[in-house]
């Protein structure tokens, strides 16, 4: 009976060493595969952007979303070439288009309101649109600016990389 219980305990011992070693071991490999996965979320906007642009590079084809055009009304046709021109020279564009008269009937507090309006429809990369939707935002008279932005699906490619060209990435 001796014999059993001191083999039972050899066993024991031995299976609790075990699991030591095999602890102590597995622990860095944890630790390695755990950071690697904070790793790749932390990186992931850049990880998606870099095969964005490789696999556009090595397949010649254009990746929807990359690019944006933006709405923007302003109330007449001074304000839309001044905010028109400062977001050329901040180079938050590569094309700014104003077209004439608008009119416009919409809700302003709570009664609806009639206005003629000049649009700016505004060509960028899509990584500019909240940079570009700031800046608006800082020099438009209005209380509210309409800023809407819409991703481009496709489109001609020569002109994909012209705006490309145009607008730097940051």
């Amino acid at each position: 009976m001796t014999f059993a219980v001191g083999g039972k305990m050899d066993w024991l011992c031995q299976r609790c060493h075990r699991e030591s070693v095999s602890q102590s071991f597995f622990r860095p490999g944890f630790l390695i595969c755990f950071m690697g996965m904070l790793l790749t979320l932390v990186m992931y906007p850049t990880l998606k952007t870099l095969g964005i642009q490789l696999h556009s590079a090595l397949t010649g084809s254009y990746v929807s979303g990359h690019h944006s055009v933006l709405l923007i009304n302003c109330p007449n046709e001074q304000a839309a070439k001044d905010i028109g021109r400062a977001i050329m020279e901040r180079r938050l564009a590569a094309c700014v288009n104003i077209f004439p008269k608008s009119f416009t009937l919409y809700f302003w507090k709570g009664e609806i309101q009639d206005a003629t309006e000049i649009l700016l429809l505004v060509k960028t990369r899509t990584s500019k649109v909240q940079k570009l939707t700031d800046f608006v935002k800082s020099l438009h008279p209005y209380d509210v600016p309409e800023v809407l932005s819409f991703p481009v699906e496709d489109g001609s490619l020569p002109y994909m990389k012209w705006m490309d060209d145009a607008v730097p990435d940051d």
